[in-house]
């Protein structure tokens, strides 16, 4: 099945995505830079909403992991 018909498999690519944003910015600044349009852009989005909302976005994490490993 794919992800987009699954919803957790859904919220899991977008919470991995989030986190990788986060992660890569710093990394990379050029790559992901606020003035650009298209995929960059949610891309960047992305990492912004990573950094600042870091503790609700590691308690998400926590809560997937924990639904993942004791799902079916």
């Amino acid at each position: 099945m794919s992800a987009i018909f699954n919803l957790q498999s859904l919220l899991s690519v977008i919470l991995l995505l989030t986190c990788t944003c986060a992660y890569l910015r710093p990394l990379f600044p050029n790559i992901l830079y606020r003035n650009t349009s298209g995929l960059r852009c949610i891309l960047w989005k992305l990492a912004r909403i990573g950094e600042r909302m870091s503790p609700c976005v590691a308690a998400a994490c926590v809560i997937m992991a924990v639904m993942v490993l004791f799902s079916s």
